[in-house]
């Protein structure tokens, strides 16, 4: 078999035991504001599609206010409708590819802003307005590797639950998504739907295992996410199917729940997405609210980062769909990876930046990347 080649577009997407590797692009559909629901009815027309949805498309589902702010150079949607989609047990080859050295990256945030950040979201859960709120921190690096060069050293140490790389070449400015996300946001085969929220990190699974903190934030979420597909989901069929699994990845440990559900019969995936996003995990509780607060706390855009990224089939009404976490955005001529965690009342804003930079360390250690000074340098 030939090596996959990027230039021109492709992907490739982990999905369960099975390798995905899709080839030959026939239509880019990239979209953003209200545009962004009226293209995904499209893609929800025919045929197979890879792509993302950026978290700035929750303005539109949930009507936040967004502040003036630092902006990606991404679209609210992007997907790609490939003719070839090939599936193996193994990725497939790369080829020869140069060695990727993100080098020094900027955060959106020092730790003094993120602390900063922790005590005013405290100050809403003080006030009964939320119970939990996301909040995260974007990495940038002034270059943009090869994206199937990052991908390949990524997954060189053990693929993600959900790894996938989407190439959109020369239709869309030479975006492409690289992830390593361990969390499933929405699947769908038929009618059944399933998501799998994670809440909770440590590198010692003993120790998370014992976290009464994890295990709250964990049920939080897992309501949250009960709640969305009660939308659109037939009375009586959402059950929780498992409650705090802890799941083992390179360096860290994760607390896990799986949620089911079965779609009313006129529910198809555009109604499924607007009941549903952005993931629960990355926002918070009560979701509209915790939006507008991150709107408010975050001073730049999230993008791919926090969205949803995967594989649409239309024609079969199945699809896959990862949260955008462990992920890789490049465009515009730089890479961009985003971090964070739930606060809650007792978060200490040390231990949750700690948290952040464990998320992030294997990842940037596979990409030749590290943070330039993060206590004091920020990327405004």
């Amino acid at each position: 078999m030939q090596p996959v080649e990027a230039r021109h577009g492709c992907a490739i997407i982990r999905s369960g035991r099975r390798w995905l590797t899709c080839t030959r692009p026939e239509r880019v559909i990239a979209a953003s504001g209200d545009g962004a629901l009226t293209a995904l009815d499209e893609i929800n027309r025919a045929g197979f599609w890879v792509g993302f949805l950026a978290y700035e498309l929750g303005r539109v589902i949930e009507r936040t206010s967004p502040r003036a702010r630092e902006t990606t150079s991404v679209p609210d949607i992007a997907f790609v409708r490939f003719g070839d989609v090939s599936s193996s047990d193994r990725p497939p080859r790369f080829g020869d590819r140069p060695r990727v050295r993100l080098g020094p990256g900027r955060s959106s945030l020092t730790q003094l802003e993120h602390a900063a950040g922790v005590e005013s979201v405290q100050e809403l859960l003080a006030a009964g307005e939320c119970y939990q709120v996301n909040l995260t921190r974007r990495i940038t690096f002034d270059v943009a590797p090869d994206p199937l060069a990052l991908f390949a050293a990524i997954i060189a140490n053990g693929p993600a639950p959900h790894a996938g790389i989407c190439a959109f070449g020369d239709a869309l400015a030479d975006v492409a998504i690289v992830s390593a996300s361990p969390e499933l946001f929405l699947r769908l085969d038929g009618r059944a739907v399933e998501t799998r929220p994670i809440k909770g990190t440590n590198a010692d699974a003993s120790r998370l295992r014992a976290s009464a903190k994890d295990h709250a934030e964990n049920l939080m979420i897992v309501d949250l996410a009960r709640n969305d597909l009660g939308r659109v989901c037939e009375f009586g069929t959402v059950r929780v199917a498992s409650l705090f699994d802890i799941e083992a990845h390179p360096g860290l440990h994760h607390l896990v729940s799986t949620v089911h559900g079965k779609l009313r019969p006129e529910v198809d995936l555009s109604a499924l997405i607007g009941a549903t996003f952005p993931p629960a995990s990355v926002t918070g509780a009560p979701k509209p609210r915790v939006m507008q607060a991150i709107e408010d706390l975050e001073p730049v855009d999230r993008g791919a980062y926090c969205g949803a990224f995967g594989w649409i089939d239309a024609d079969h009404r199945r699809a896959e769909l990862a949260v955008g976490i462990r992920t890789f955005t490049i465009a515009g001529g730089r890479t961009t990876f985003g971090v964070g965690g739930g606060i809650v009342a007792d978060s200490r804003a040390d231990l949750e930046w700690g948290e952040t930079r464990l998320k992030a360390a294997r990842l940037l250690e596979a990409a030749g990347a590290y943070e330039l000074a993060p206590e004091t340098v920020s990327a405004s």
